[in-house]
């Protein structure tokens, strides 16, 4: 460990009432402004201890109190703020230090606040308390009264039936583990998202869209209403028309621009199925996606464009197979490269609806609400990735979530770098769309300043990230000099997050929180989520979200005590609104629901995450039931073992661990793979003692580093997941050869 590492863990083991001015000129404070932060500091905890009747400092009081202060500012080192969270929670054992505590009033003006406020009384009577305190009992009254529930949200969101549902929930075939929702009814879910609604607050002058290109950080920001983005859509769905038959399959693989925007809602306006493709997968990849959804064409680009450099799109559409090809030019008006004789410009596919008397008027194809709009693909290493149908459920339940959990709401403008072939993609569309929020594009990296600019200069107020991106900003120290205050919550998800990059992010903002999503392309949703009427932990979730019941399993397939800290893998309550009922290109019953057990007379729903609940209720994603291993006799979690190897060194950027028996039987090894920080050296030796020393004090004394493996970067796929198998299969190929020599 560096001398900079050997400082940040000697002060990481005081407590804050050990805490002195050195430390904190040490941390990069000036002398002036240390004194007073001591001072600051002093009386914080005194304000903390005058309010506690005996007994040991309330360490969650302390931290609470110094936020509210603002004694930490975005601008202070980053150091500081890790020697004031951590010395506040040093030895802290009451499950996960909070670090973000909603307000009474503020809880009151949330979507879901307003909503337990109106119709809780009535349905607690007296033991209704007030949103915060009565937020864990409305949570499991919408699980276990769903039809109530659903009632009271679809009225707050602007969704347009026409035909309404004859009810909320129909359970009457057992066939059907999860029952069939709103049956009866008729809609256009695009049509939703585009017409004007007094509630909530959708009107056609509401800027629908901002957006900028990469390079132009100094000009303005582009906008888009309501009323010029209907237009769009309906145009491109007359050109659509002309070209294809309803029911027809419509790939999209290109950058989640505007245009693409406008293009996946034309395609669901007009009674057609988006088929959603990354577009950072290769010509094979490409091809199985639609070869699997038969697609009868695919949007692309001619192009990808990063800073001074074209990446080739096109190109590959074109090796990846014969379908018809609509190509939009990546900047000005036409296309760079030479099409073939069944492809179209983007240009030219407008100009199809030219003899049209009225080209952007267009009459929404409605459909039942099992109808399906979008074919989304897992990322499956092995074989045919699933192809998962979204009907026009999906959506309202990914708005909704989005509506209660995250408080999106009109005024709002949401940005969450994506694309529209991870699930995030078509979640962020009707996030914004069904909430009368603003989306926000940028059509560039995120992972430079000028993405952070395109934040400070849009206004964001709801910033979706993954936690590579948020390593990447940390490390990088790209955001630097931005204001991003007015920020009101971050979101993250895709992987697990690290503690300190989070930390790292929220006191951009003065400890806004971050509220950390996990679900599946299959859920439509997120079914474990943070939420602003619960205190927030860094990296952890702090309630199911609304309407989705779960147990965490046991070895033997028995259910922990719901009140119990334990560790598990988790089954979901089968009556989950929005998750599928029908896979393309596999069996559903043997995917999600063969072998689970039955609890309380429902077969649970497999989804495949192994989940440790903490003390105190909080629940913290230990990987895939199939990223567990098995060292020493002891079961553990890849993501335990990570957490504890990425602080173990400054040297390391992030890890991976992954174990395997050798060829010729014997107890499972575990190798670490690791990624540097940019400029740092460091030996895999060094660093295999290093992390058998963390290991070894932090999680079992058992447990051995078999073998370090320094990497230029990690396997992903395109929606940014760590892909453990591929290294799991490398350590395996190495277990081999070692067996041979």
């Amino acid at each position: 460990m560096g001398e900079s590492g050997k400082d940040r863990e000697r002060e990481m083991g005081k407590s804050i009432s050990e805490v002195r001015v050195e430390d904190l000129v040490r941390a990069g404070v000036a002398e002036e402004e240390a004194k007073w932060l001591m001072g600051e500091l002093s009386a914080a905890i005194a304000k903390v201890a005058v309010n506690i009747n005996g007994g040991l400092l309330d360490q969650r009081e302390v931290w609470r109190e110094i936020t509210a202060r603002k004694l930490l500012k975005p601008s202070h080192p980053h150091a500081l703020h890790q020697l004031l969270y951590y010395s506040v929670y040093h030895n802290f054992d009451h499950g996960p230090p909070l670090y973000w505590f909603p307000s009474l009033n503020e809880s009151r003006c949330t979507n879901l606040g307003r909503i337990m406020e109106a119709h809780c009384p009535k349905l607690f009577g007296a033991s209704y308390k007030d949103p915060i305190s009565s937020f864990k009992e409305f949570q499991r009254f919408s699980v276990q009264h769903p039809e109530i529930y659903w009632s009271i949200v679809l009225k707050e969101l602007p969704i347009h039936f026409l035909e309404t549902p004859k009810c909320i929930l129909d359970t009457s075939d057992k066939s059907k583990h999860g029952g069939n929702w709103l049956p009866g009814s008729v809609l256009n879910i695009a049509e939703s998202c585009v017409r004007s609604s007094n509630y909530p607050n959708k009107q056609d002058d509401s800027v629908a869209i901002v957006w900028r290109a990469e390079g132009n950080d100094d000009k303005e920001v582009n906008c888009m209403t309501l009323k010029q983005l209907r237009e769009q859509v309906m145009m491109v769905a007359n050109a659509l028309d002309n070209m294809f038959s309803k029911g027809d399959a419509i790939a999209i693989d290109m950058p989640m621009t505007a245009t693409a925007v406008i293009i996946y809602l034309a395609i669901v306006l007009a009674g057609f199925v988006v088929v959603s493709i990354a577009d950072s997968f290769a010509a094979q990849e490409i091809a199985v996606r639609l070869r699997v959804s038969n697609a009868k064409a695919v949007f692309t680009q001619d192009s990808i464009v990063r800073g001074d450099r074209r990446f080739p799109l096109y190109s590959r559409v074109v090796e990846a197979a014969p379908v018809k090809a609509i190509v939009v030019p990546a900047i000005g008006e036409d296309v760079q490269v030479q099409l073939r004789n069944q492809d179209l410009s983007w240009n030219d596919f407008l100009a199809s609806v030219n003899h049209l008397p009225r080209p952007n008027s267009y009459f929404p194809v409605h459909q039942s609400i099992d109808s399906v709009t979008n074919i989304l693909f897992s990322s499956g290493t092995t074989g045919d990735p699933k192809a998962i149908p979204w009907t026009h459920l999906s959506p309202i339940r990914c708005g909704a979530e989005s509506w209660a959990n995250l408080d999106v709401r009109a005024g709002d403008v949401s940005c969450w770098p994506t694309n529209l072939g991870w699930v995030m993609g078509p979640i962020l569309i009707y996030s914004c769309f069904l909430t009368g929020a603003t989306l926000a594009l940028y059509h560039g990296s995120p992972l430079d300043h000028g993405f952070g600019k395109f934040v400070q200069d849009a206004g964001v107020t709801i910033l979706g990230t993954v936690p590579s991106l948020v390593k990447t900003w940390k490390s990088t120290g790209c955001m630097k000099g931005l204001d991003w205050t007015r920020i009101r919550m971050f979101a993250s998800t895709g992987e697990a997050s690290n503690v300190d990059d989070d930390l790292w992010l929220s006191s951009r903002v003065d400890y806004k929180p971050v509220i950390e999503c996990c679900g599946g392309t299959e859920l439509s949703s997120s079914y474990i989520m943070g939420n602003l009427l619960q205190p927030q932990a860094f990296g952890t979730f702090s309630s199911a979200s609304m309407s989705t019941g779960f147990v965490i399993l046991d070895e033997d397939g028995r259910p922990y005590p719901d009140d119990q800290a334990c560790v598990g893998e988790v089954g979901l309550f089968p009556t989950y609104m929005g998750a599928t009922d029908r896979l393309l290109n596999a069996d559903h019953e043997k995917v999600y629901f063969r072998g689970m057990p039955m609890h309380k007379d429902m077969q649970l729903r497999r989804h495949g995450d192994i989940l440790k609940r903490t003390v105190g209720g909080y629940l913290v994603v230990q990987g895939r039931a199939d990223d567990t291993m098995n060292l020493g006799g002891i079961k553990t979690s890849s993501i335990e073992i990570e957490r504890v190897c990425d602080r173990a060194d400054v040297s390391v950027l992030e890890t991976a661990a992954v174990s395997a028996a050798p060829p010729n039987g014997g107890p499972e090894q575990l190798a670490i793979f690791v990624v540097l920080t940019e400029g740092i050296t460091i030996s895999a030796d060094t660093l295999k003692k290093r992390f058998s020393r963390a290991i070894q004090s932090n999680l079992n004394p058992l447990f051995k580093v078999s073998s370090v493996k320094i990497v230029p970067m990690f396997p992903r796929t395109a929606s940014n997941k760590l892909l453990r198998r591929v290294l799991r299969d490398q350590w395996k190929q190495d277990l081999q050869i070692q067996s041979k020599l």
